[in-house]
């Protein structure tokens, strides 16, 4: 039961305060911006040796591009492992000061990137 509560204690959620002090940065994945301004970020299908020479057998792209919303875009941007979450809302809200809940977005936004790799912090 002690072991359970301590477990639980390590893998509880950061507070808003909390987070927005931390610092995401992007990996090493290639982006650009697209014509529109939009930044699309290079993926590999596969990581294991396998599913890359499996792609490579039937002749297909290893590759697919991830498409970011312009949300998405400016905060890709600016996680450049120099600012804070609470900088990178304050650019937002300069961006889209009419839009709602840019925060919880913001949140969701990094959540999701971490989890998928694409950035830690």
């Amino acid at each position: 039961m002690l072991l359970r509560n301590k477990e639980k204690q390590e893998s509880r959620l950061p507070t808003a305060e909390e987070f927005l002090q931390y610092i995401p940065r992007r990996l090493g994945y290639e982006w650009s911006k697209n014509t529109e301004g939009l930044v699309e970020i290079k993926v590999p299908k596969f990581k294991s040796n396998f599913g890359k020479s499996f792609l490579k057998l039937v002749k297909k792209d290893d590759m697919f591009t991830a498409n970011l919303d312009r949300l998405g875009s400016i905060a890709w941007e600016n996680c450049d492992g120099a600012k804070a979450v609470k900088q990178i809302l304050e650019i937002l809200k300069k961006e889209f000061p009419d839009e709602e809940d840019l925060d919880q977005r913001l949140f969701l936004f990094i959540q999701q990137m971490t989890s998928l790799n694409y950035m830690d912090y």
